[in-house]
């Protein structure tokens, strides 16, 4: 059985929502907005959380667009998906973008803006080497497995 992986959380403002999972077996903890925010069209914005968060060693915090608000609202996240590092302790801000050509997109504070997954990194170290090894693929980039 794998070892138990906590997530420590730490208020930095009264006001700020602990992040949470809406079904027990969601992946994703939900981040929300501290304070309102409004999202002319095209902007973007760093949204505070109020909150800082204690990635496990061995770990990383990736934070995730929320498929709704994108669907519905044209609202992505800037640097998809954000990374925490372990050893990061400062407050959590999620950089909204309003996708949407025309309408403007109000944050209310408390609103679920982003969700944060803690997934387990390997911290592989780097070698400098001449040559890599064949694959079939070799440096087929972009486009290269075709529509």
């Amino acid at each position: 059985m794998a070892e138990l992986c906590v997530l420590r959380i730490r208020r930095l403002d009264p006001r700020a929502t602990v992040p949470s999972r809406a079904h027990p077996d969601d992946a994703g903890l939900d981040l929300h907005a501290l304070e309102p925010a409004q999202l002319a069209p095209g902007q973007r914005l760093a949204v505070r959380t109020g909150i800082a968060v204690a990635i496990p060693e061995g770990h990383a915090g990736l934070v995730l667009p929320r498929s709704g608000l994108a669907s519905r609202h044209g609202i992505a996240l800037v640097n998809a998906p954000g990374l925490i590092d372990a050893g990061y302790r400062g407050e959590l801000r999620v950089l909204l973008l309003n996708t949407d050509r025309l309408e403007s997109y109000a944050v209310a504070a408390g609103d679920r803006i982003a969700q944060l997954v803690v997934a387990p990194v390997t911290l592989a170290p780097v070698a400098v080497v001449e040559e890599l090894d064949p694959t079939t693929r070799g440096d087929g980039g972009f486009g290269s497995s075709g529509i």
